[in-house]
Protein backbone atom coordinates (compact mmCIF):
# COMPACT_ATOMS: atom_id res chain seq x y z
CA UNK A 1 0.00 0.00 0.00
CA UNK A 2 1.49 3.40 -0.97
CA UNK A 3 2.40 5.72 1.90
CA UNK A 4 0.16 8.69 2.61
CA UNK A 5 1.78 12.04 1.91
CA UNK A 6 1.06 15.37 3.56
CA UNK A 7 0.55 18.26 1.18
CA UNK A 8 3.04 21.08 1.53
CA UNK A 9 2.07 24.11 3.57
CA UNK A 10 1.69 26.29 0.49
CA UNK A 11 -1.04 24.07 -0.99
CA UNK A 12 -4.15 26.27 -1.42
CA UNK A 13 -7.15 25.27 0.64
CA UNK A 14 -10.38 25.16 -1.37
CA UNK A 15 -13.21 27.16 0.11
CA UNK A 16 -16.56 25.42 0.53
CA UNK A 17 -18.95 25.94 -2.37
CA UNK A 18 -21.64 28.60 -1.84
CA UNK A 19 -25.07 27.37 -0.83
CA UNK A 20 -26.56 28.46 -4.12
CA UNK A 21 -24.02 26.43 -6.07
CA UNK A 22 -24.78 23.39 -3.94
CA UNK A 23 -28.47 23.87 -4.56
CA UNK A 24 -27.96 24.10 -8.29
CA UNK A 25 -25.82 20.96 -8.24
CA UNK A 26 -28.50 19.12 -6.30
CA UNK A 27 -31.17 20.29 -8.71
CA UNK A 28 -29.25 19.18 -11.77
CA UNK A 29 -28.55 15.86 -10.05
CA UNK A 30 -32.27 15.24 -9.50
CA UNK A 31 -33.02 16.13 -13.10
CA UNK A 32 -30.42 13.58 -14.15
CA UNK A 33 -31.98 10.95 -11.91
CA UNK A 34 -35.38 11.66 -13.40
CA UNK A 35 -34.02 11.28 -16.92
CA UNK A 36 -32.38 7.97 -16.07
CA UNK A 37 -35.56 6.68 -14.45
CA UNK A 38 -37.66 7.69 -17.46
CA UNK A 39 -35.20 6.04 -19.84
CA UNK A 40 -35.26 2.87 -17.76
CA UNK A 41 -39.06 2.73 -17.85
CA UNK A 42 -39.07 3.20 -21.60
CA UNK A 43 -36.50 0.42 -22.10
CA UNK A 44 -38.54 -1.95 -19.91
CA UNK A 45 -41.73 -1.17 -21.84
CA UNK A 46 -40.01 -1.73 -25.17
CA UNK A 47 -38.60 -5.07 -24.00
CA UNK A 48 -41.97 -6.20 -22.72
CA UNK A 49 -43.68 -5.31 -25.98
CA UNK A 50 -40.96 -7.01 -28.03
CA UNK A 51 -41.15 -10.15 -25.88
CA UNK A 52 -44.92 -10.41 -25.96
CA UNK A 53 -46.37 -13.20 -28.05
CA UNK A 54 -46.83 -12.80 -31.78
CA UNK A 55 -50.00 -13.88 -33.55
CA UNK A 56 -48.52 -13.66 -37.03
CA UNK A 57 -49.13 -17.36 -37.70
CA UNK A 58 -49.29 -18.93 -41.16
CA UNK A 59 -52.58 -20.29 -42.42
CA UNK A 60 -51.97 -24.05 -42.63
CA UNK A 61 -54.41 -26.92 -42.99
CA UNK A 62 -54.43 -29.34 -40.04
CA UNK A 63 -53.63 -32.19 -42.45
CA UNK A 64 -50.32 -30.53 -43.35
CA UNK A 65 -49.42 -29.92 -39.71
CA UNK A 66 -50.36 -33.53 -38.94
CA UNK A 67 -48.00 -34.78 -41.63
CA UNK A 68 -45.15 -32.68 -40.21
CA UNK A 69 -45.60 -33.68 -36.57
CA UNK A 70 -46.10 -37.37 -37.38
CA UNK A 71 -42.87 -37.35 -39.39
CA UNK A 72 -40.97 -36.22 -36.27
CA UNK A 73 -42.46 -39.08 -34.29
CA UNK A 74 -41.78 -41.61 -37.02
CA UNK A 75 -38.12 -40.60 -37.26
CA UNK A 76 -37.70 -40.83 -33.49
CA UNK A 77 -39.48 -44.21 -33.48
CA UNK A 78 -37.00 -45.53 -36.04
CA UNK A 79 -33.95 -44.19 -34.18
CA UNK A 80 -35.18 -45.84 -30.99
CA UNK A 81 -35.19 -49.14 -32.87
CA UNK A 82 -38.78 -50.17 -32.12
CA UNK A 83 -40.05 -52.97 -34.36
CA UNK A 84 -43.71 -53.20 -33.34
CA UNK A 85 -46.63 -51.48 -35.02
CA UNK A 86 -48.74 -49.05 -33.00
CA UNK A 87 -52.31 -48.76 -34.19
CA UNK A 88 -54.20 -45.45 -33.95
CA UNK A 89 -55.97 -44.68 -30.70
CA UNK A 90 -55.45 -45.45 -27.03
CA UNK A 91 -57.24 -47.86 -24.73
CA UNK A 92 -55.92 -46.69 -21.37
CA UNK A 93 -53.64 -43.66 -21.04
CA UNK A 94 -50.43 -44.46 -19.20
CA UNK A 95 -50.89 -48.22 -19.56
CA UNK A 96 -51.63 -49.29 -23.13
CA UNK A 97 -50.05 -48.31 -26.42
CA UNK A 98 -51.03 -44.91 -27.82
CA UNK A 99 -50.99 -43.21 -31.21
CA UNK A 100 -53.10 -40.04 -31.27
CA UNK A 101 -53.31 -36.44 -32.48
CA UNK A 102 -54.43 -33.56 -30.27
CA UNK A 103 -54.64 -29.80 -30.66
CA UNK A 104 -54.32 -27.02 -28.11
CA UNK A 105 -54.89 -23.28 -27.95
CA UNK A 106 -52.39 -20.65 -29.00
CA UNK A 107 -51.81 -17.61 -26.76
CA UNK A 108 -50.90 -14.04 -27.66
CA UNK A 109 -48.92 -13.32 -24.49
CA UNK A 110 -50.63 -9.94 -24.00
CA UNK A 111 -49.04 -6.63 -24.93
CA UNK A 112 -46.97 -6.70 -21.75
CA UNK A 113 -46.15 -10.38 -22.06
CA UNK A 114 -47.96 -11.05 -18.79
CA UNK A 115 -51.56 -11.50 -19.92
CA UNK A 116 -52.16 -14.56 -22.07
CA UNK A 117 -55.27 -14.68 -24.21
CA UNK A 118 -56.28 -17.37 -26.65
CA UNK A 119 -56.00 -16.53 -30.33
CA UNK A 120 -59.24 -17.13 -32.22
CA UNK A 121 -58.86 -19.53 -35.11
CA UNK A 122 -55.36 -20.70 -34.15
CA UNK A 123 -54.35 -24.22 -33.10
CA UNK A 124 -51.15 -26.03 -32.08
CA UNK A 125 -51.04 -29.65 -33.15
CA UNK A 126 -49.35 -32.46 -31.25
CA UNK A 127 -48.81 -36.18 -31.75
CA UNK A 128 -48.60 -38.53 -28.76
CA UNK A 129 -47.43 -42.11 -28.84
CA UNK A 130 -46.52 -44.76 -26.30
CA UNK A 131 -45.34 -48.36 -26.01
CA UNK A 132 -45.64 -50.83 -23.17
CA UNK A 133 -43.21 -53.64 -22.30
CA UNK A 134 -40.09 -51.67 -23.27
CA UNK A 135 -37.05 -53.24 -21.56
CA UNK A 136 -34.27 -51.18 -20.02
CA UNK A 137 -31.68 -52.29 -22.57
CA UNK A 138 -33.74 -50.96 -25.45
CA UNK A 139 -34.82 -47.75 -23.71
CA UNK A 140 -31.34 -46.71 -22.55
CA UNK A 141 -29.52 -47.41 -25.82
CA UNK A 142 -32.38 -45.90 -27.84
CA UNK A 143 -32.42 -42.66 -25.86
CA UNK A 144 -28.65 -42.42 -26.23
CA UNK A 145 -28.90 -42.69 -30.02
CA UNK A 146 -31.83 -40.30 -30.15
CA UNK A 147 -30.01 -37.72 -28.04
CA UNK A 148 -27.04 -37.83 -30.40
CA UNK A 149 -29.19 -37.66 -33.56
CA UNK A 150 -31.37 -34.75 -32.43
CA UNK A 151 -28.36 -32.78 -31.21
CA UNK A 152 -26.70 -33.24 -34.61
CA UNK A 153 -29.88 -32.03 -36.31
CA UNK A 154 -29.85 -28.76 -34.36
CA UNK A 155 -32.38 -29.47 -31.63
CA UNK A 156 -31.66 -27.81 -28.30
CA UNK A 157 -31.64 -30.30 -25.44
CA UNK A 158 -33.64 -29.01 -22.47
CA UNK A 159 -33.21 -32.13 -20.35
CA UNK A 160 -31.53 -35.50 -20.76
CA UNK A 161 -31.30 -38.43 -18.39
CA UNK A 162 -30.18 -41.70 -19.89
CA UNK A 163 -31.65 -43.91 -17.20
CA UNK A 164 -30.63 -47.47 -16.45
CA UNK A 165 -30.01 -49.50 -13.29
CA UNK A 166 -33.64 -49.08 -12.34
CA UNK A 167 -33.70 -45.31 -12.96
CA UNK A 168 -36.14 -43.58 -15.31
CA UNK A 169 -34.89 -42.03 -18.54
CA UNK A 170 -35.97 -38.82 -20.29
CA UNK A 171 -35.11 -36.55 -23.21
CA UNK A 172 -36.71 -33.15 -23.89
CA UNK A 173 -35.73 -31.06 -26.91
CA UNK A 174 -36.87 -27.87 -28.62
CA UNK A 175 -36.00 -25.51 -31.44
CA UNK A 176 -37.20 -22.29 -33.09
CA UNK A 177 -37.49 -20.67 -29.69
CA UNK A 178 -39.68 -23.45 -28.33
CA UNK A 179 -42.17 -23.43 -31.20
CA UNK A 180 -41.22 -27.04 -31.92
CA UNK A 181 -41.00 -29.50 -29.06
CA UNK A 182 -40.40 -33.19 -28.50
CA UNK A 183 -40.39 -35.20 -25.29
CA UNK A 184 -39.50 -38.81 -24.47
CA UNK A 185 -39.94 -40.55 -21.11
CA UNK A 186 -39.20 -44.10 -20.06
CA UNK A 187 -40.55 -45.34 -16.74
CA UNK A 188 -38.35 -48.09 -15.36
CA UNK A 189 -40.86 -49.49 -12.89
CA UNK A 190 -43.52 -50.00 -15.56
CA UNK A 191 -41.23 -50.48 -18.57
CA UNK A 192 -43.39 -47.89 -20.28
CA UNK A 193 -42.20 -45.49 -22.98
CA UNK A 194 -44.22 -42.35 -23.83
CA UNK A 195 -43.36 -39.63 -26.34
CA UNK A 196 -44.83 -36.56 -27.97
CA UNK A 197 -44.08 -33.94 -30.62
CA UNK A 198 -45.59 -30.49 -31.11
CA UNK A 199 -45.36 -28.15 -34.11
CA UNK A 200 -45.84 -24.35 -34.27
CA UNK A 201 -49.19 -22.58 -34.13
CA UNK A 202 -51.16 -22.00 -37.31
CA UNK A 203 -54.48 -20.51 -38.30
CA UNK A 204 -57.12 -23.03 -39.32
CA UNK A 205 -58.16 -22.30 -42.94
CA UNK A 206 -61.64 -23.49 -42.03
CA UNK A 207 -62.07 -20.62 -39.58
CA UNK A 208 -62.94 -17.07 -40.63
CA UNK A 209 -62.58 -13.89 -38.51
CA UNK A 210 -66.27 -13.25 -39.09
CA UNK A 211 -67.30 -16.51 -37.39
CA UNK A 212 -69.55 -15.68 -34.47
CA UNK A 213 -69.08 -18.95 -32.60
CA UNK A 214 -66.07 -19.63 -30.40
CA UNK A 215 -63.16 -21.58 -31.88
CA UNK A 216 -62.07 -24.86 -30.30
CA UNK A 217 -58.74 -26.42 -31.42
CA UNK A 218 -60.27 -29.89 -31.15
CA UNK A 219 -62.08 -29.11 -34.39
CA UNK A 220 -58.69 -29.15 -36.13
CA UNK A 221 -57.56 -32.48 -34.67
CA UNK A 222 -60.76 -34.54 -34.54
CA UNK A 223 -61.18 -35.14 -38.30
CA UNK A 224 -57.55 -36.19 -38.78
CA UNK A 225 -56.68 -39.78 -39.63
CA UNK A 226 -53.76 -41.06 -37.57
CA UNK A 227 -51.36 -43.31 -39.55
CA UNK A 228 -50.04 -46.53 -38.08
CA UNK A 229 -46.72 -45.96 -36.31
CA UNK A 230 -44.45 -48.74 -37.56
CA UNK A 231 -40.85 -49.40 -38.60
CA UNK A 232 -40.04 -47.55 -41.82
CA UNK A 233 -39.46 -49.66 -44.89
CA UNK A 234 -36.54 -47.46 -45.91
Amino acid sequence: MPEKTTPPNDTPVLAPAPAASAGRALGFGCLGCGGVALATVLVVLVLLVCNSGSTDYPRVAPEKRASDVFRYSQEAYDVMGFRRSVRPGVEKIGVSTENTFSAGYCYDGGWTGMEDKTVDGAYRLSHEWALDHVPESQAVSGLRRLHRRLTDEGWEVSSYREGGNGRDGELYVQRDGGDQLMSFDWYAGRQYFVAGATVPCAYDPGWQPTDAKAYFPDSAADPLTVPVLAPSST
